[in-house]
């Protein structure tokens, strides 16, 4: 039952077990955790941009360890964002906002990130018009479908959010083919691939709607955890219980992770693990999971120590040292992503030029084959260029989380 001591100036929202009404502070450990995943995914697209591999890091056969782990960490970036963003929105009705006003928000900064998916993101990438469904476009997706779940009871949202979570995958034998000419309506909620707008062009679909909604569905009734005094208790509980039971299911090698050669684009992600010719090829076959559209497997993996790592920061009060910078990125994570990927493909064309390397606008960056030939840097140097970026970074962040702190009458910040 959750209990929580009323103020004189309540805001009262559903809490799924009984109405409570109480001003929560904003947890800085949720603004660490978020700024420490969009830390980690400026590494991501520093090796997107700058790797001379021409495989994915996933090809277990092409892979080797030091590549495939700097993919993996990665992986926590996607998953944390979006359960972030529906913990955030639920805490947000403690400080004043009622569930019209959630649900608004959810809405327009819904359609906002779509907006911004095909105009400013798209032509980061390239610098050339492209028409991508990427991360941002499938948050805005699920905002605009939170728009009208976060008026259930709280504690349907966690079925609903959970049950799709953990049994998205009976549908992964469904193929697009299977509904004809709708055939695009499944690659945007369950099969990546590519929806053709004409005949020479095509809407690329990566992040497609199931399971994500259900992921930021999670993380709006997690909220209500953190309304307990025990909230630290049950967070690493979780966190403990999800990590588990990734090792479990992957362990069991039955359920959980996608069809093996489905969808043949991600086909070395999908399915089993199997035993390598090395030690080293079984570790990464076994953590090898599909992100595109997330397993299960995918999800527990990278939620469940997530989770742990939220529950043993949580009670910061004042932030000092690595965790006081982290708290910057944290708190203005879209300003910070809109900045971080025209910044490091600024760097990979000045880097190409200083090393004489043919430019490559890196359009079509998961398409490792099409890199020109001599283009590329090894793990080493990206790592440097991460660690550039993210300092370059920094100032600006700081200038745009202090300018929303005396502003906090400008609504249009908050989409930002």
């Amino acid at each position: 039952m959750v209990t929580v001591a009323s103020s004189p100036s309540p805001s009262t929202v559903r809490s799924g077990l009984r109405v409570v009404s109480a001003p929560v502070p904003r947890l800085v450990s949720i603004d660490v955790l978020r700024g420490l995943v969009m830390v980690i995914m400026a590494l991501d697209h520093t090796r997107d941009f700058l790797s001379y591999a021409r495989s994915s890091p996933e090809d277990v056969a092409h892979t080797t360890a030091a590549l495939f782990f700097t993919r993996f960490v990665t992986h926590f970036c996607a998953p944390v964002f979006a359960f972030l963003a529906g913990t955030g929105a639920f805490l947000s009705t403690r400080r004043g906002k009622s569930l019209k006003q959630v649900s608004w928000f959810f809405l327009t900064r819904g359609l906002w990130l779509l907006v911004l998916e095909f105009t400013i993101v798209d032509f980061a990438w390239g610098f050339v018009p492209w028409a991508h469904a990427g991360v941002i476009w499938v948050l805005g997706w699920s905002m605009i479908c939170m728009a009208a779940i976060v008026w259930l009871p709280t504690r349907w949202i966690a079925v609903f959010g959970l049950s799709m979570i953990a049994m998205h995958n009976l549908l992964d034998p469904i193929h697009p083919a299977s509904f004809g000419k709708l055939d695009w309506l499944w690659v945007f909620l369950h099969s990546p691939g590519r929806v053709f707008i004409t005949a020479d062009s095509a809407l690329s679909v990566r992040y497609v709607l199931i399971p994500w909604v259900g992921v930021m569905a999670a993380g709006f009734a997690f909220g209500a955890l953190l309304l307990r005094p025990d909230r630290r208790t049950w967070i690493l509980r979780i966190g403990i219980c999800a990590t588990i039971l990734f090792f479990v299911l992957r362990g069991i090698n039955l359920y959980g992770n996608g069809i093996a050669g489905w969808p043949e684009r991600y086909a070395h992600s999908a399915g089993p693990w199997a035993v390598q010719s090395s030690l080293t090829l079984s570790v990464i076959s076994f953590f090898n999971t599909l992100k595109y559209p997330p397993s299960l497997d995918y999800l527990l993996m990278t939620l469940g120590p997530a989770l742990i790592l939220l529950g043993l920061q949580d009670g910061i009060k004042t932030p000092g040292g690595v965790n006081r910078i982290l708290q910057v990125f944290g708190r203005v994570p879209m300003f910070y992503y809109l900045l971080h990927i025209y910044l490091i493909h600024l760097l990979a064309i000045f880097i190409s030029l200083a090393f004489h390397q043919p430019i490559w606008h890196g359009s079509v960056i998961a398409e490792f084959a099409q890199r020109p030939a001599g283009y590329g840097h090894g793990l080493p140097f990206i790592y440097a260029i991460w660690i550039l970026a993210v300092a370059i970074l920094y100032l600006p962040c700081r200038w745009f989380m202090e300018l929303r702190s005396r502003h906090r009458d400008w609504a249009w910040l908050s989409y930002f």
